[in-house]
C-alpha cells in the first residue's frame, strides 16, 4: 500500500498494477493446466495397470519424473509426454494435451512480456513529461502528502535533494547514523520520532518543484537500492 498521495489526476488511464483484464491468462490457470495434464497421465497410467515405477522403467525416467509430472509440479520436455504417450498407448492424446498446455505457458510468457514492456514504456513515458514540465517550473505533481516517514521515502527525499547522509541528517538536526539506519531499516534505529516527521513533512513542503517531481520518481522506481 502507498505511503505517499499527490493530489493530482491520475497519470494515464491504464488499470492499476495487478489488476487482471478479462481474456488475459493468469498464473492460477497455467497452474491448473499444468495439473489438469498430469491427472491426464496418471489416468493412462492407471488405465494399463503401470506403476510410477513401471511407467518411469519404460521411458528411461526416475520415478519422482513422473511422479512431478502427474501433481503438476514439473511439466518436463516435450519428448517425456512423447514417451509417456507411447507407453500407455494414448494414441497421440496425452501430447496432444501437452502440446495445448505448452502453448497456453508460450502465451502467458508472452502476456508477461508485453506487459512488462508496456510497463516501462509509461514509466519511461511519465519520466519524461515530469522532467519537462519541472524544467518549466510547471511541476505536475501538485501537493505531495507522505503518510509516514519510513526509510524508503526518507532516503527518496534525500537523493532527490541531492543531499549527503551527513548533510540530511544536519538538516533535521539528528544524528547521521539516524538517517542510515532508517534507509538500510536496521531494527537497531528507532523510526522518525514525530518531530522528525513534521520536519520531513516541511522539508517536503518547501522544496522546489525539481526536487518534487524527483521524489516522486524515485518512490516509483521498483528496488531503486538492491
Amino acid at each position: 500500500m502507498t505511503n505517499v498521495r499527490v493530489t493530482r489526476p491520475a497519470v494515464d488511464g491504464r488499470y492499476p498494477s495487478g489488476l487482471r483484464l478479462p481474456g488475459l491468462i493468469s498464473q492460477q490457470q497455467v497452474a491448473e493446466a499444468r495439473r489438469d495434464l498430469g491427472r491426464r497421465l496418471a489416468a493412462w497410467r492407471s488405465e494399463r495397470g503401470l506403476t510410477q515405477m513401471q511407467l518411469a522403467k519404460s521411458i528411461c525416467y526416475s520415478r519422482s519424473s513422473v511422479a512431478n509430472a502427474e501433481i503438476g509440479r514439473d511439466a518436463s520436455v516435450r519428448r517425456f509426454w512423447q514417451d509417456a504417450d507411447r507407453a500407455v498407448d494414448a494414441r497421440g492424446a496425452l501430447l496432444a494435451a501437452f502440446d495445448q498446455m505448452a502453448a497456453l505457458v508460450r502465451d502467458f510468457h508472452t502476456q508477461q512480456a508485453q506487459a512488462r514492456d508496456e510497463e516501462r514504456q509509461r514509466r519511461a513515458g511519465r519520466t519524461a513529461t515530469w522532467a519537462s514540465q519541472a524544467a518549466t517550473g510547471d511541476c505536475p505533481c501538485g501537493t505531495v502528502v507522505v503518510g509516514r516517514w519510513t526509510g524508503r521515502e526518507t532516503r527518496a527525499l534525500r537523493e532527490a535533494l541531492r543531499m549527503t547522509v551527513h548533510d540530511f541528517a544536519q538538516h533535521l538536526g539528528v544524528a547521521p547514523e539516524m538517517v542510515s539506519g532508517w534507509e538500510h531499516c536496521h531494527t537497531s534505529t528507532p523510526p522518525p520520532t514525530m518531530a522528525t516527521q513534521a520536519a520531513l513533512d516541511e522539508t517536503l513542503t518547501l522544496t522546489d518543484s525539481n526536487a518534487k517531481a524527483r521524489f516522486l520518481l524515485i518512490l516509483d522506481t521498483p528496488n531503486p537500492h538492491p
